[in-house]
């Protein structure tokens, strides 16, 4: 089911020690089905106990994991650095605060999103009470990617402890140093009834799949999404899919030009661009394009030096198979007359590709066809803004859409005439990090919502209970029926 979206898992070598790049060359080892099927079953014998835990009892769950996370903080850095060179700095603000954000949020907020949720009882129904109770859905599985392995599997995680659930989590093996810890970082918080990390490649992804879980929340490319979502439609499991698509970052002529250039940067080579909201490609006002592109080199160079290769603070592309996917998308566009006014600097050995800025990039580049999800930023120009609503309308609605303007008018016509999972107005990205607007994608870039109480709600089954206190006009209207009793349904449908 998996073979053709993971090829490069059957190239791989046999096992050696763990490090820096290491999936062009470690053996993926796989949880066996018999031992998940183990853990599912303690699981699903253990949710009810998970499930009618109180607040203080999931509270205290939320302050060891954050402990615990801190504990290990230099490890989690260590583990990332091995994996793809992923400087301290960058997995502070962009693995372990998010993780450690969503904790306090969830501290500060279980009390409330477990308490009483009372509803209004329509007058036909006088005599009676509402309200909706937020029930654990019972046993979940989380399946989370490689580009914030911590971030992208301790964020659900966490939601998922605070709705009181039992999780099976599988990372990705993408990078086997994160996983390893993770499976550690686990097992030091929670006994395996609870909650357990399986580590495997394709063959645990497809039997974890088979299981009948209550809910799956996902984070990956929207190919893999419909696997998983067809995968839990045989036990008809919710879901909640995290993916991603071509997320645009419009500039037009009346923004902040070099302002702009060096939030988009920011966004754009963080963690090498390997970023599902990572601006995609930037649709720039003609006029302003030149300045633009010149404010581009400028931060680039101040950000990485005018040698990335050798800053500190530069990563590097996952694996070869994703490298060279990247460099078969410059080298496309390239032969389609584009011009690399920044970047275009490629090391096979190192997985390395320059921070790239290209310019008259082609529609049928697969720069603009695919999600690019590395360090690469397309840049068009546009005459007005229905050139830009038409460019954006065409594609896969995105995770997020970003506008710089000064014009309060323009921001609100592109808001008005597209559709996006998130739009954020003279910055990128900073969205993911406000837990109180929840996280999400639209259609084909998610389906559902994480972060804060939207991460509690997608764990959660808000079930509606009702209590009958005393005599209802309902008991009036039982068979059989006569004229009085159909006056009294008339009266009701009419003035009820």
């Amino acid at each position: 089911m998996f073979g053709a979206i993971f090829p490069w898992i059957r190239e791989v070598k046999p096992k050696i020690e763990i490090k820096q790049h290491s999936m062009d060359t470690i053996e993926v080892l796989e949880t066996e089905s018999v031992e998940i099927q183990r853990i599912f079953d303690l699981q699903k014998q253990n949710q009810y106990v998970v499930g009618n835990s109180t607040v203080s009892e999931r509270k205290a769950k939320l302050r060891k994991f954050h402990e615990v996370i801190l504990k290990y903080k230099g490890e989690i850095r260590d583990a990332l650095q091995r994996d793809y060179g992923k400087h301290p700095s960058e997995v502070d603000l962009s693995e372990i605060y998010p993780v450690t954000s969503e904790i306090k949020h969830a501290l500060g907020s279980l009390k409330k999103w477990m308490g009483s949720n009372s509803r209004s009882t329509p007058l036909a129904l006088l005599g009676a009470s509402s309200m909706i109770k937020y029930e654990p859905k019972g046993v979940v599985l989380i399946i989370s990617p490689w580009n914030f392995p911590f971030n992208l599997t301790f964020g659900p995680l966490v939601s998922a402890i605070a709705a009181g659930n039992c999780v099976m989590i599988k990372p990705s093996e993408m990078t086997p140093n994160a996983s390893a810890l993770m499976k550690k970082i686990v097992a030091e918080v929670f006994n395996e009834n609870e909650v357990a990390v399986l580590e495997g490649g394709v063959q645990t992804a497809q039997d974890v799949l088979k299981l009948p879980f209550n809910h799956i929340f996902f984070t990956g490319s929207p190919a893999i999404g419909k696997i998983v979502m067809a995968a839990a439609a045989k036990h008809l499991t919710s879901v909640t899919l995290e993916l991603g698509g071509k997320s645009p970052t419009i500039v037009d002529e009346t923004a902040d030009i070099k302002t702009a250039a060096k939030r988009i940067s920011w966004a754009k080579f963080l963690n090498n661009g390997q970023v599902c909201i990572a601006p995609d490609y930037v649709l720039v006002h003609e006029k302003v394009k030149d300045a633009l592109v010149k404010e581009f080199t400028a931060q680039v160079n101040s950000f990485y030096t005018e040698n990335p290769s050798e800053a500190k603070s530069y990563g590097r592309i996952v694996n070869s198979r994703h490298h060279q996917r990247l460099r078969e998308m410059i080298d496309d566009a390239f032969e389609k007359d584009a011009n690399i006014e920044v970047g275009g600097k490629v090391n096979d050995e190192d997985n390395f590709i320059s921070p790239t800025i290209m310019t008259n990039v082609k529609p049928d580049a697969r720069l603009m066809q695919e999600e690019i999800f590395g360090p690469i930023l397309p840049v068009v120009t546009f005459k007005d803004l229905d050139e830009v609503i038409d460019i954006v309308n065409s594609k896969e609605k995105p995770l997020a859409l970003y506008i710089y303007s000064k014009s309060k008018a323009n921001a609100n016509k592109i808001i008005s005439n597209t559709r996006a999972g998130a739009t954020v107005i003279n910055q990128n990205a900073i969205h993911f990090f406000n837990l109180n607007l929840g996280f999400g994608g639209s259609n084909n870039s998610g389906i559902g919502r994480g972060h804060g109480d939207e991460g509690f709600k997608s764990f959660s089954n808000p079930r509606g209970i009702m209590k009958q206190h005393m005599p209802n006009a309902l008991d009036l209207l039982t068979p059989p029926y006569d004229d009085f009793k159909q006056r009294l349904i008339d009266l009701t449908i009419k003035w009820f």
